[in-house]
């Protein structure tokens, strides 16, 4: 059974294992509120997923550990159950999804551990990783549905409470719902006035369907690049819990986890992956029902694919307004290109790409299309280059945002 009293035996078997992580003001980041991050993105294996896994294999009898130990993950809890094992030199075999990040797979094995790669999303993994329990007598890590490892999620919760005196909301992201089910347990067991709010990708949101609905749903398919919360189904025990302790789940894009990734690294010099960012990008994007409130936003891993962070950028740059392209149909005739560099160069953006085509069988025999890609300043600069391009006769027949 969950109680509080777990968590602070959790707190006290963690103190000199896990990194008490900083809190830290963000004044850079806009938005409604007043921002802190809870930096678990420099946590041990560089997410929050070491508490919940070193506590459970802590109150490991000797028997079960003498069997050796199995987990399913799509990275994060990999890891922190292969350092956790390593640790207590136990025999640990990990089952991953084959799209799991290399970079993710890699450091896993660098702990020791055993992978097993399953095709499909993580709850591909943890079928095998099931099958393979029963057939081995291995045993099972669950990556949030277990109580004692919710236990070692709420110390973070323990000390958010040590860190700042004055807290109106906490900002969780939820895959399984292990850390928030941990997270808002202890909070709402010492400070129920503090609301305690979910945040799940758009693609991936089983918690979210799951509460609206008022019954645990297996949606259809996970497709978000921040994999450590694609799940599609929720845990009893998080379901359970996420329904009596989480104030409201909210949602957000792929296009505004990217900006929150770039806002992250560009403003606060810290580096997250798609899962760790999803708090920041609710909030950077006014899903909260408060305004000017300090609120904590939890960075739960940043592990991200290195191999995906140029695409990332990019979608930041567009949405916050940093880059955009434009489609210009032109006259082709000498001067155009320059007409339009011109008044480019005027506002003050940089033209980084220019593609000439006019071979349209649509357009005019004496027609082009110009397409320009742009680094800008924000959206209020983009609407003024095109209204200056407009005011000098060019025509923006289609415009990237």
């Amino acid at each position: 059974m969950l109680t509080i009293d777990k968590v602070y035996n959790a707190n006290s078997v963690l103190k000199n294992v896990v990194r008490k992580t900083d809190l830290i003001e963000a004044k850079n980041i806009p938005c409604d509120n007043r921002i802190y991050l809870k930096t678990e993105n420099l946590q041990l294996t560089g997410s929050f997923k070491i508490r919940g896994s070193y506590y459970k294999i802590s109150k490991l009898s000797e028997e079960e550990k003498e069997h050796g130990i199995i987990a399913s993950s799509a990275g994060n809890h990999a890891q922190g159950v292969a350092l956790s094992a390593q640790r207590a030199d136990i025999p640990c075999t990990i089952c991953m999804p084959d799209s799991a990040p290399i970079s993710k797979v890699e450091a896993t094995k660098g702990y020791g551990a055993n992978v097993v790669l399953v095709e499909g999303a993580y709850d591909d993994s943890y079928d095998k990783a099931d099958a393979l329990c029963k057939e081995n007598g291995y045993t099972f890590i669950h990556p949030y549905d277990d109580e004692d490892v919710i236990a070692g999620q709420g110390t973070i919760a323990l000390e958010i409470l040590d860190q700042l005196d004055d807290i109106d909301a906490i900002v969780v992201p939820i895959g399984g719902g292990g850390l928030i089910s941990g997270i808002a347990f202890t909070i709402k067991s010492l400070n129920p006035d503090i609301k305690v709010y979910g945040v799940q990708a758009t693609k991936a949101a089983s918690m979210y369907e799951s509460i609206a609905q008022d019954e645990q749903l297996t949606i259809d398919s996970v497709n978000t690049f921040a994999d450590g919360i694609a799940v599609k189904h929720p845990g009893d025990h998080t379901f359970a819990l996420v329904k009596q302790y989480v104030d409201d789940i909210f949602t957000v894009s792929e296009d505004e986890i990217a900006a929150a990734i770039l806002t992250l690294m560009e403003k606060q010099k810290l580096v997250v992956e798609g899962a760790g960012a999803v708090a920041v990008a609710a909030t950077m994007f006014n899903k909260l029902p408060i305004q000017d409130k300090n609120v904590v936003c939890v960075l739960s891993g940043g592990n991200i694919d290195v191999n995906i962070i140029d695409r990332v950028m990019t979608r930041g740059l567009l949405l916050s307004g940093r880059k955009t392209s434009f489609t210009i149909a032109l006259t082709d005739k000498p001067g155009q290109l320059l007409g339009v560099s011109k008044v480019i160069s005027e506002n003050g953006g940089n033209v980084v790409t220019i593609d000439y085509d006019n071979g349209d069988p649509d357009m005019d025999i004496n027609a082009c299309f110009l397409k320009v890609t742009v680094e800008t300043r924000n959206h209020e600069h983009i609407e003024k280059i095109k209204h200056d391009l407009e005011a000098k006769g060019f025509k923006i027949v289609q415009e990237r945002v």
